[in-house]
Parts: structure tokens; sequence; C-alpha cells
């Protein structure tokens, strides 16, 4: 049995820069894969690994990354209400994170006290395996980049053992449809097949609902069905858990909302 979990982390803060309990989150996530996005690691701290390497320190893991971007995280800003950030969530001046690695902010932002105030870091996706699970292998997938996309998008994919089975593990933060998506998931629907094991689990924020994703990608299953954005008020499923080949889902399970604005989402998977 497998126990594989997936939470977009929002960098450890909500929308006002007030940071949550991240680590907490993923300890009682307790899952044997632990699959990440958003993960932070201040520039003063490169060497260190960030948010993931503590977790993977702290918990008990290994530890599989990608920097998909360079940007800032704000600071805690004042007048924060009880709502999860400040609206219109949109405009620059209400971000809570800031990316400048692919193309320049525009001079207003750059301008910006809470952009100037903001911590310089790295922005990117991690995959954590168990230090009990022996891994075989590893490689990042990386994908084209896409002319409305702010950041560098990838695949991390784990090769490890399931009771004796290869089995493939892979971790993703998929860009939205309004940016070009498809083309990204053309190359994955490749890549997948010629660089992960037939028997594999795939987690992440897809940006994506899970019908079109069955249709794009068949012969992947859904492990977990319900909405999981925004997290005060979930409407949509936009993070997965899906498999192919010979396993099955035992289990699958929306958690409450845990400080992100997206909640964590939990699977059990065995072989069929």
């Amino acid at each position: 049995m497998l126990t594989v979990a997936n939470f977009n982390m929002h960098c450890g803060i909500d929308g006002w820069g007030r940071p949550f309990d991240f680590l907490g989150t993923c300890e009682m996530l307790d899952a044997d894969v632990l699959v990440l996005e958003e993960t932070w690691t201040p520039e003063r701290d490169v060497a260190g690994g960030g948010q993931a390497a503590l977790i993977a320190a702290t918990l008990g893991y290994q530890t599989f990354t990608c920097v998909m971007a360079e940007g800032r995280r704000i600071m805690p800003q004042p007048g924060a209400t009880e709502a999860w950030m400040p609206r219109p969530a949109s405009a620059d001046r209400n971000r809570a994170l800031y990316f400048d690695c692919v193309r320049p902010l525009a001079p207003a932002t750059l301008g910006m006290a809470r952009y100037r105030e903001a911590e310089a870091g790295h922005w990117g996706i991690a995959v954590l395996v168990r230090s009990e699970l022996q891994v075989e292998g590893t490689r990042t997938l990386h994908l084209a980049p896409l002319a409305r996309d702010r950041v560098r998008r990838a695949a991390v994919v784990v090769d490890i053992q399931l009771d004796g089975r290869p089995l493939s593990v892979i971790g993703t933060h998929m860009s939205h449809l309004l940016m070009g998506s498809h083309r990204h998931w053309a190359e994955l629907r490749h890549l997948l097949r010629v660089q992960a094991r037939p028997d594999a689990v795939w987690s992440g924020d897809m940006n994506l609902w899970g019908p079109p994703l069955r249709a794009l990608f068949p012969g992947w299953r859904q492990a977990v069905k319900g909405p999981s954005w925004p997290a005060a008020k979930p409407h949509s499923q936009i993070d997965h858990i899906i498999f192919r080949g010979a396993l099955r889902a035992v289990s699958g399970e929306v958690l409450p909302a845990a400080g992100s604005d997206h909640r964590p989402i939990r699977a059990r998977i065995e072989p069929a």
C-alpha cells in the first residue's frame, strides 16, 4: 500500500503574507510520497534547501526538487482581515507572489513598497519520498516555455519499488489553459510514455478539471474526486492524484483547509 498526498503550499503564506503551519500539515498528511507545489526557498537559504528541505529533514523524507521561478514573497501586510487575501486578487498591488524570471515586471510594480520589501527567493515543486522506500532513479522533465507564462514548467519523476514492483511517482504544477498549457499536456503525454514506468502515480496542481484531464490522458484514472480550490469554499477540483497501470485506488479524499488557497488531497494506492 502506498499513501500519496498532494499540497499546493502557496509558499507557506496566505494572500496577506501571514505564515501558516505547513510543516504541521505535511506531518498530518502522513504520506509515503508527498508532492508539493509552490515551495519556497529564500535567497539567503539556497544552500539549506528552503521549505522542502525542512520538511524532509523533520519528517524523514528523501527530497527531489525543481526550481521553476525566481521572484519575491511578500512579508505580512497591515490591514489584514479574515479573508484569505485582499481583492481584487489579480491586481499587482494585492499579489502575494511576484515572478520576474521570464519577463520583466512593470516599472510601477517594481516601484511598489510591497514589492521592494518582499523576500527574494526561488519557487518550485518537490517530490518527497519516505526514507524507508528505495529510490532507483530520478529525472526532471523540462517543458517548453509558454509565451504567456511567467514561470518555467517541469515534471519531477522518481522511480521506486511498491511491494517489489517498479513504480514511478511524478509531481508537477501545470499552467492555466489561458496561458496555452495544451502544448504542455501534449508534451507530457509523450514524455510520460517514455520517461515513466508503466505503473505510475502522478500528482499535482494541474490547473485543470477532472473530465478534460481524463480525456487528455486516456488510461489514467483519478484516485481523488472532490473540489479542492479555493480552500475556504471550494467549487473546483484542480488538484489531482491520478494513476495508470496495474494499480487500484483503495481510498481518496480532499482534506480540510490548511492555510493555503488549495486544500490538500490524499489517496491510498496498491497493486491491482
